[in-house]
Order: C-alpha cells, then sequence, then structure tokens
C-alpha cells in the first residue's frame, strides 16, 4: 500500500492549487497523482501539468507509471535557457 506523498506546488502550479503543499494519502503514481491533482483542482492544474513536470525524491519524471517518494515537487513549463 502506498504512504502518504508529500506534494510541493510551485508557481503556476500553486496558484492552480490554492497552496503551496499539502499531503495526500496513498497516492502510488505519478498517473495517479496526476489524476488525483486534475480531479481536485480542474482546468488550471491540467494546463499547468499538461506541459510541466513532477520532481519525484529530486528526479525530474513525466512518466506516469513511476512510483512516488516520500515527496514530489509539481513544476510548471519553465522559460528560458
Amino acid at each position: 500500500m502506498a504512504e502518504d506523498v508529500r506534494v510541493r506546488y510551485f508557481a503556476a502550479a500553486a496558484e492552480a492549487a490554492g497552496r503551496e503543499e499539502e499531503t495526500l494519502a496513498a497516492v502510488p503514481t505519478v498517473g495517479e497523482l496526476r489524476a488525483v491533482l486534475v480531479a481536485r483542482y480542474g482546468d488550471a492544474m491540467a494546463r499547468v501539468l499538461a506541459s510541466g513536470s513532477f520532481l519525484v525524491d529530486g528526479v525530474v519524471s513525466r512518466d506516469d507509471s513511476r512510483a512516488l517518494g516520500s515527496r514530489v515537487d509539481v513544476l510548471p513549463p519553465f522559460a528560458g535557457g
């Protein structure tokens, strides 16, 4: 069974969520987290996640099958280089 995961939101993701972090129970994969966040926060979050990424325990991932660790950062798309 999946453990609780601390989710931190940055920039547009924080705006869409209306918070900078929260703890979610039993979300085992990136794909399931994506579905939970879109269901919870709607179209604004869906737009962020369409081109954003997840930082799972320090490793950037867009792979829906990736298992979550204890911490995930939701990152909006970044411009620049």
